[in-house]
């Protein structure tokens, strides 16, 4: 998949995959992964900053948790997270009607 597909709804795939609980960056990247059946693969200079600049805005909110012998940094959804994710999961449902509508015309 071009890397350019997911532009504009990287904020959207962080927040949901971080909507069941805490992860780390590279567990974030994984559970993109999995999800997309291995079509998407985000690279840690991508969701870094994207993580960084979630954070500031109060969507998510992160602390040190020991993974294994190691001590991550661990994101996890604040409230307005949450509005936010249902959001994009709206607008998500507006976008696929739309471009189905001309791509597949009944």
């Amino acid at each position: 998949m071009r890397a350019d597909a997911v532009r504009g709804h990287l904020d959207g795939l962080l927040l949901a995959v971080l909507e069941p609980g805490p992860l780390h960056g590279y567990a974030i990247i994984a559970a993109v992964q999995q999800r997309s059946a291995g079509a998407l693969e985000l690279r840690t200079g991508t969701i870094y900053p994207a993580l960084n600049r979630l954070e500031r805005i109060g969507l998510l909110r992160s602390g040190w948790q020991s993974v294994g012998e190691r001590k991550r940094r661990c994101y996890e959804l604040t409230d307005a997270g949450r509005r936010a994710l249902a959001d994009e999961r709206t607008g998500w449902a507006e976008f696929t009607t739309a471009i189905g509508s001309v791509l597949n015309p009944s």
